[in-house]
């Protein structure tokens, strides 16, 4: 065969995926010329249980110019006037600020900020206690675009890069499409990503980084694929940043994890019918549909036989499964319609019985939602026991239940998942955890 000829042969087969939109199995290493580390402490998700990262709170003193972001409702923030459900146990951070709400002795009630260092220092420290293995950092289009929202995510981000290393925590970039248009955020999202990976060195730091790898290759979620309530962004514009993400020879050669709706895969109730969709789902390495709030302890069982068929679906099409568990659910302060304490928790009952049924239907990961999400009531952090009374309520554990208890059953499931423990029926009594305070 003629020399040139083979040489431009060549070439066109490694320009092949860019130039047709094609997904190729992995080689399990970087591009050429690519800026990303060729390893990771955190090779692949399998084996992990991961949490979301929102990181998004501020006080008016902590310097980032953003008052009392997501606590405050319609920029107000005082009783009767707040949009979380779940006060906070800050007892063990080092920076609180005093807020206008007050507890039953009438003292001052506080609050942390995502924005200083020692915050996420603080949250990422009971990760590596409780066996938490990292977090995917919640990374919304729409607080991108501009400052101080954009100055303020990338500090939580580079403030929770060092707590990663420090306390060897897995950790990755979780863009959320919500709010996004085609026409100005698409070109947003690859520039931002090129912005990390230059600036933050997000997988830039060699081989014993902690930046989650899966397959071989750094893992960047794009969440918010399919769901069909009327987003401004379509299957070509998602496709555009899969595209970039995956071959672009430089800052690609990523895996990726699409956040999908719950029915997905049959494209009902959450899910856009459009076809387009599924076309991207089949590109992708890992599925992770969104389920909070769409089951309660009593109606979850059927749910198990969807995610049996969603993880046969998943293997059939070459992709990996991570199925989605929150311990309930609460926004009464922020949408007043909707009951506090919607969805219970049940003494963890309701948590546990998630897990229990993800992994018997053969998960191999696990997603917690949410870490820090005390807006909907989701978060599996320190909450409160006593928190202000008056205009707004709050929702508290169980009685019998520490702060601590979901930071114990999340790092639970994680010896279950990795078969260092057996996988108990009913959900492992606070007492289980008492030895390692």
């Amino acid at each position: 065969m003629n020399k040139h000829l083979s040489v431009l042969l060549f070439v066109l087969w490694l320009c092949a995926p860019a130039i047709f939109g094609q997904n190729v199995p992995s080689t399990g290493k970087s591009p050429l010329g690519s800026k990303h580390g060729k390893h990771s402490l955190f090779e692949s998700y399998k084996g992990l249980v991961m949490a979301g990262y929102q990181g998004w709170f501020n006080a008016p003193d902590d310097g980032a110019g953003r008052g009392w972001n997501h606590f405050h409702s319609r920029g107000v923030f005082e009783p009767g006037n707040c949009k979380f459900d779940i006060w906070p146990d800050v007892s063990e951070y080092k920076k609180t600020y005093p807020t206008p709400f007050k507890h039953a002795d009438s003292s001052t009630a506080y609050l942390f900020s995502s924005y200083d260092a020692s915050t996420t220092d603080l949250h990422f420290r009971w990760m590596q206690q409780y066996g938490i293995d990292g977090v995917f950092m919640q990374r919304f289009v729409v607080s991108v675009r501009n400052d101080p929202s954009r100055h303020h995510t990338n500090t939580v981000l580079a403030h929770a890069m060092a707590a990663s290393r420090k306390y060897r925590r897995a950790i990755a970039v979780m863009y959320d499409l919500s709010g996004m248009n085609d026409s100005t955020d698409v070109d947003l999202v690859i520039t931002d990503w090129k912005n990390l990976v230059d600036s933050m060195k997000v997988t830039g730091g060699g081989d014993r980084q902690t930046y989650l790898y899966h397959r071989g290759k750094p893992l960047v979620t794009i969440w918010g694929t399919g769901f069909n309530d009327h987003r401004a962004y379509t299957p070509a514009g998602v496709k555009k940043i899969m595209d970039f993400l995956q071959y672009d020879p430089v800052y690609g050669g990523c895996s990726i994890m699409l956040g999908v709706p719950t029915y997905w895969r049959d494209q009902g109730n959450d899910a856009s019918k459009d076809p387009a969709w599924t076309e991207l789902f089949k590109r992708a390495d890992i599925i992770q549909p969104w389920m909070v709030g769409r089951f309660n302890e009593k109606t979850y069982p059927p749910f198990i036989e969807r995610i049996r068929a969603d993880i046969a679906w998943c293997q059939s099409n070459g992709a990996d499964y991570v199925p989605v568990v929150f311990p309930g659910f609460s926004w009464h302060n922020m949408n007043a319609k909707s009951p506090q304490n919607q969805i219970p928790r049940d003494s963890g009952r309701f948590f546990w019985e998630q897990v229990r049924g993800d992994l018997q239907a053969g998960s191999e990961m696990l997603y917690f939602a949410m870490f820090d999400e005390i807006d909907e009531g989701t978060a599996i952090f320190k909450a409160s026991a006593n928190p202000p009374v008056g205009k707004s309520s709050f929702v508290t554990f169980d009685p019998g239940i520490p702060s601590d208890y979901y930071l114990n059953l999340a790092g639970y499931a994680g010896k279950v998942l990795r078969h260092e423990v057996s996988l108990p029926e009913e959900v492992p009594a606070p007492e289980t955890f008492k030895k390692k305070k």
